[in-house]
């Protein structure tokens, strides 16, 4: 298992690597823990790419700077595997699962029962935190755990309001540990990768893409039983978390906002297509309590 779970890690890191593409290799029997012993025809063969682009992935796995550098990885942070008994169940049964999380903090709070999602807009309006603070302040209080993506506005709020009340909060982070993003509160980022949980499905010293933030979305969603959304709009990364959500068999709930607010608009249509409206914090622990 020692060389599934090392291997996997290192071909994880290799930037020429995809999911799609790891997955391949692991359904090859024996391929994944002979990575090191095998010629580039055989995993362009067995991964379906390339033989360029086969050799450029040995030669990744092989180097010695990148051995170095996964071993210092590994002092500093947590390595989670699909392999691992401490990965997180709610994420393997989703489509697409993480193969690889990379973590700082508690790990503990993978396991909590009570998770509840909190994705919206970067922009919000002020009619936002107050109604922000009516609906989790009291969920954080019976115990449920915030998770968020950390990014400006909605993200960061809800993460703070876990903090402020004594509530525990895990950030899905769409970079890796070196590369933080964004930047505005950097001291918020050290205070939930000390005191509670700070994960990435990107290696550490990966910068952020823009299609990282879709993917991590999944993860956001997948780590709890719903998602609640507050302030949206129409186009916006919060409604493709509720898609991805919603592909997962998750519940969501959403919040209603001023009639004419563009930032309500992708609230409104979603609880016209059935998502659970929510006007206080009731709606959500009744839902959680019928399951």
């Amino acid at each position: 298992m020692v060389n599934y779970k090392e291997n996997l890690i290192a071909l994880h890191d290799c930037p020429y690597t995809t999911r799609p593409m790891l997955r391949r290799i692991m359904k090859v029997n024996n391929l994944l823990s002979s990575i090191h012993r095998i010629t580039p025809m055989q995993l362009s063969d067995a991964a379906q790419i390339p033989l360029d682009r086969s050799k450029a992935i040995l030669h990744h796995i092989t180097d010695p700077n990148i051995m170095k550098k996964l071993d210092k990885f590994r002092k500093q942070f947590h390595y989670i595997t699909c392999f691992d008994k401490n990965f997180p169940s709610s994420l393997t049964h989703i489509p697409d699962p993480p193969l690889v999380i990379y973590a700082k903090g508690n790990l503990q709070l993978l396991h909590h029962p009570l998770n509840l999602s909190v994705v919206g807009t970067r922009t919000p309006s002020q009619y936002a935190f107050p109604a922000m603070n009516k609906v989790l302040r009291p969920l954080i209080q019976a115990d449920f755990h915030i998770i968020s993506g950390m990014a400006m506005g909605i993200d960061q709020c809800a993460h703070q309001l876990a903090i402020k009340n004594s509530g525990q909060t895990i950030a899905v982070i769409g970079s890796g540990f070196q590369c933080l993003y964004p930047k505005n509160d950097l001291g918020l980022f050290k205070t939930i990768a000390e005191n509670h949980l700070l994960i990435s499905e990107y290696p550490p010293d990966r910068s952020a893409r823009r299609y990282h933030f879709p993917e991590r979305n999944r993860i956001i969603s997948g780590l709890s039983e719903a998602t609640l959304v507050i302030e949206a709009r129409m186009k916006s990364g919060s409604l493709i978390t509720v898609d991805q959500a919603l592909e997962q068999g998750r519940d969501v709930y959403a919040l209603p906002g001023p009639i004419g607010s563009k930032t309500s608009e992708g609230c409104h249509h979603i609880i016209k297509q059935g998502a659970y409206l929510v006007q206080s914090y009731q709606d959500i622990l009744r839902g959680y309590c019928e399951k």
